[in-house]
């Protein structure tokens, strides 16, 4: 089975993510952890949340977290894809996600997701990372860390650095 990060550790991926294609062929299995392209919750959102199993969403390049807004509270995981390491989009997700909507839920990044990136992607809400899979993930762990300090404040903390050290 494949590993993911999650909450800074590497753990067992038990959500299995379906396409578009592969649901035109196949129904949702009815046993498991699954993430379904947004499309697709929105037509069949009602069957979705009566399955026993939890139900994530995926958001494109190009949909909108706003679309999944009411939903959120019923979702344990929100992915977000990157099907390009250039396309930045899925940042601001993220954060729309955390501080916008309030979602505590798991914010995974998937696709072509980088150890450069995850950083980064952690400040502004992600919290789960599906790496590349040419990539080894005890690796891409380190690009959690790569500094002590940050002056800006994040999804996390939004004090400047300025305003924690007074506290």
């Amino acid at each position: 089975m494949a590993k993911v990060i999650v909450n800074g550790e590497i753990v067992e991926n038990t959500w299995q993510r379906l396409t578009s294609e592969e649901l035109d062929q196949q129904d949702v299995p009815a046993e498991g952890a699954v993430i379904v392209p947004l499309a697709y919750w929105l037509a069949h959102r009602d069957a979705l949340l009566e399955r026993a199993a939890p139900v994530g969403v995926c958001l494109e390049p190009g949909e909108e977290p706003a679309d999944l807004a009411a939903d959120l509270p019923a979702l344990p995981l929100v992915a977000v894809n990157f099907p390009a390491f250039k396309d930045g989009r899925g940042y601001s997700y993220a954060r729309e996600l955390r501080t916008r909507y309030g979602f505590e839920g798991e914010v995974r990044a998937v696709g072509d997701v980088l150890q450069d990136q995850l950083f980064y992607m952690h400040r502004v809400g992600f919290n789960a990372f599906e790496v590349r899979a040419d990539r080894d993930i005890e690796e891409a762990l380190n690009g959690l860390r790569p500094f002590s300090v940050t002056y800006q404040g994040d999804a996390h903390d939004e004090r400047p650095i300025y305003r924690r050290q007074s506290a």
